[in-house]
């Protein structure tokens, strides 16, 4: 019984449980096995202590009990004795009626002073059967006698004296009732449950030290509360998150569902300037502005971010937290593979990669029957297709079910798919700045029969499968997405896809269907962030996953914030968050925050050259007023670019220690006379929230106003053209040039009707034209295009500017050399 009704707890479609046992199975075990949310007898002792406290709003009342106290009328002051009446429904019972103002005694059966208090009493209640042997020809004349047994005997009993006696009342049709009645507000309180609650969040303190300690030390010195209070606190319900550890968990898309018809809240894009190679701190202001909108200013905000990969985690941008007084915590958990969602996506890609050779193998070895038996094999005396099978057979217009009615000609249409291997544009990847895997050779194995060939890896936040992660908009839309990839073409030019080498879509989604779902993670105030996919944004198109924006922005409530950032420069990241994901999502943007920072604009005013891990020299630790002013036009050009979509800008100057006020005060007046809605210094990175309540107020201010936001080109234009307005539109760029190759494969994509897809340029970071060392405002430029590739399941082109690479390299100093482990504490140390 136990077992059952554990069962029936965790059911999300069961929102109520009852029990109908013979009366020696009702123990305590048994009662308290029932979720308190889910019983509807009210008889365990969660919601008996509830009931005994006076918490009547938070419980439900005993059938039997609301059945006893409707038959009785006015007992205020009068004698109730309780007879026979046990357990959980006994002590209901009688606290009941204690608050109803009646004077309670409560005996047994067998007690001694039994027949002297039916005397006395002006109800009594029987609360089991009564034994035989046990006479009850006392009662007094007129007392109410109600009888609670669960089996009573059929026959009408009369009470008391011959002249006066006592009609008996029995609680069972109406304690069914009454039953009922508690079904009926059991599922009003599940209804009301499944609303949109009011958050209760109860940020957490900060107490910033000066010098500002490392971000691991700031982590580790905060004590997070339990995920599953914080859940509880934005409103999400316990059968809506999947726990992992006491910090994280993933939350279930069943949300969406449920928060459907709630409005959403305000859309936030956090995007920046062109970096140095150390970052400007995106993610660090994205952090600092929902902390000071929900722990300062009290508006409900989320942020959400992307997962870092390993590649730059050990090598030279470090982790992709925030940091200092503004990073989502525990920052090693963050940074160190989660629960490992790039690794099944690593897997995934892999074994569409091995599937790929595999096939073109064994389609060269094997004859038409041969590979027909093999793909089609005889299962205890019966060959028959699999689900996906026949979906191929559909796809070649063969409208058959029954393997043994194909013709020839059918058999060999079904097992060849005929791929050229010099079409192949799937790669293998790996979750490792790894340079010596830019080009590789497969095949050289005796046993693989000589055929080799050419091929590469890149870095797994670059696979398709990663790209789709992020725009997905369902586990059905996933699924679709996967099985649309197109891997190569055949001999005939036509494209091959994932759902044609049947090995198949459900394989991937076996390693990946979980990943679908978002985690949810702190920042270091106590405030909620989601942290979903993690596509770079130079070689991909850098952004966290459409899927975490849509339920934040339910969470939130109409008049909350959610807080996204895109990747690198707003010429990189965001131009790809308007073009690529807002058609994919359907979501608009209220406001743009534009990061900056005073290092970055002397670089671009003619500084030396930023190194990661070497000294920065005295130009950006010293006052230089020129320096910033000539710097200043990268920031101009990429407000420019912001409002080429119709958005409000505001930017954030995020302060390091050597900043001037006058730096300071002179790169807000720019912005501001450039065309920014409002020029805000932070110092979240040192003080927190705080620090950036002035910016979260400019924020709220620019959100409101009217936006006439416009995509940068129709999807109906040619290929090359959607790559000719971006180059010179965003980038500024005097036109575009295609190399032979780039141009073969222009064609081939317009001719196999994949035209009509958005533009995803894979281009360096550190420069708006594709020279890294050409920095601020680059112009005259022809932006050269060497590769042109497709991911059709995503659902853009990605052209590949000049050199290019999808898979970085190490530096001569890797992050990792300063980390390790600790034996003693098992605790990660030298992580940022």
């Amino acid at each position: 019984i136990v077992s059952e009704i554990l069962r029936l707890n965790e059911d999300p479609n069961v929102q109520g449980l009852a029990l109908d046992l013979p009366e020696s199975l009702y123990s305590s075990k048994v009662l308290n096995a029932v979720k308190p949310e889910k019983d509807v007898d009210g008889l365990s002792s969660v919601n008996l202590g509830r009931l005994v406290h006076g918490d009547v709003c938070d419980c439900l009342v005993p059938p039997t009990v609301c059945a006893v106290m409707e038959l009785l009328e006015d007992i205020g002051g009068k004698k109730v004795l309780l007879v026979g009446a046990r357990g959980a429904e006994g002590a209901a019972l009688q606290s009941v009626l204690q608050r109803r103002g009646a004077a309670v005694l409560s005996c047994h059966w067998e007690a001694p002073q039994l027949q002297s208090e039916l005397r006395h009493a002006d109800a009594v209640v029987f609360g089991s059967t009564k034994p035989h042997d046990v006479p009850v020809s006392c009662i007094k004349p007129g007392a109410t006698i109600i009888n609670c047994a669960h089996d009573p005997l059929p026959e009408k009993h009369s009470y008391g004296q011959q002249n006066n006696p006592a009609a008996e009342k029995t609680v069972g049709s109406l304690a069914v009732a009454m039953r009922m009645q508690n079904m009926v507000k059991n599922m009003e309180r599940w209804i009301q449950s499944q609303q949109y609650r009011k958050w209760d969040l109860h940020s957490l303190k900060l107490q910033p030290l000066s010098p500002v300690p490392s971000d691991i030390e700031i982590s580790r010195a905060q004590s997070p509360k339990a995920v599953d209070v914080l859940a509880k606190e934005i409103g999400l319900l316990t059968d809506e998150i999947e726990i992992y550890g006491q910090t994280k968990a993933k939350v279930r898309l069943s949300l969406l569902e449920r928060l459907k018809d709630q409005p959403d809240g305000k859309y936030v894009l956090v995007a920046g300037i062109t970096p140095t190679p150390l970052g400007e701190g995106k993610s660090t202001v994205t952090v600092g502005l929902v902390q000071a909108l929900t722990a300062h200013l009290n508006i409900n905000s989320f942020a959400c971010l992307r997962q870092p990969s390993q590649g730059p985690t050990f090598g030279v941008k470090g982790g992709a937290a925030g940091g200092g007084y503004a990073q989502v915590i525990p920052m090693e958990e963050f940074n160190l593979h989660l629960t490992g969602d790039i690794h099944a996506i690593t897997a995934a890609n892999n074994l569409l990669a091995a599937a790929i050779d595999a096939r073109i193998l064994h389609e060269n070895t094997q004859s038409d029957k041969s590979l027909y038996n093999r793909l089609v094999p005889v299962v205890n005396g019966v060959r028959g297709f699999s689900a996906i099978q026949l979906a191929r057979l559909r796809r070649l217009g063969i409208n058959k079910t029954d393997p043994e009615t194909l013709t020839e000609e059918e058999i060999s249409k079904f097992v060849r798919l005929g791929i050229d291997p010099s079409t192949i544009t799937w790669q293998r990847v790996v979750d490792t700045n790894d340079r010596f895997l830019r080009r590789i050779t497969v095949g050289q194995a005796n046993t693989e029969k000589g055929f080799v060939r050419q091929a590469q890896f890149d870095i797994a936040v670059a696979s398709e499968i990663m790209a789709i992660l992020a725009l997905t908009t369902s586990l059905q839309d996933m699924k679709e997405r996967l099985g649309r990839m197109v891997v190569a073409n055949d001999k005939k030019g036509q494209p091959v896809t994932a759902e044609d080498l049947v090995c198949s879509v459900l394989y991937w989604l076996g390693l990946n269907h979980n990943s679908i779902l978002t985690y949810i993670f702190f920042i270091i105030q106590g405030t909620p962030v989601f942290v979903h996919a993690g596509p770079f944004a130079n070689i991909a198109h850098g952004n966290s996953s459409v899927l975490a924006d849509k339920i934040a922005l339910k969470l939130v409530g109409e008049k909350g914030f959610v807080v996204t950032e895109a990747g690198f420069g707003a010429d990189i990241g965001m131009e790809k968050f308007f073009n690529i994901k807002c058609r994919a999502s359907g979501l608009v943007p209220s406001v743009v925050v534009l990061v900056a920072t005073v290092r970055a604009l002397k670089m671009h005013g003619g500084g030396p050259n930023v190194t990661a891990g070497a000294p920065l020299k005295k130009e950006y630790t010293e006052e230089n007023l020129q320096l910033v002013a000539d710097g200043c036009c990268n920031l101009q050009k990429q407000i420019q670019i912001t409002q080429l979509f119709g958005v409000p800008v505001v930017v954030a100057l995020n302060v390091f220690k050597t900043d001037s006020p006058a730096e300071i005060d002179l790169v807000c007046k720019i912005a501001k006379e450039s065309g920014a809605f409002d020029a805000v210094p932070c110092n979240h990175w040192s003080a927190g929230g705080k620090g950036a309540v002035k910016l979260a107020q400019a924020v709220e201010k620019a959100a409101n106003q009217k936006t006439s936001f416009k995509y940068l080109y129709g999807l109906e234009l040619p290929i090359v053209e959607k790559i000719r307005i971006i180059a010179q539109k965003v980038y500024g760029a005097q036109d575009i040039e295609l190399s032979p190759a780039a141009q073969s494969q222009v064609d081939r994509y317009t001719q196999q009707g994949f035209g009509n897809l958005p533009i995803c340029m894979a281009k360096t970071h550190l420069s708006l034209s594709h020279q890294p060392e050409r920095k601020g405002v680059p112009t005259g430029f022809i932006l050269p295009i060497s590769d042109v590739r497709a991911s059709i399941g995503a659902g853009f082109i990605y052209p590949l500017v000049g050199t290019m690479s999808t898979m970085p390299g190490l530096p001569t100093r890797p992050c990792f050399y300063d980390i390790d482990l600790d034996p003693i504490t098992e605790q990660v140390k030298g992580l940022f």
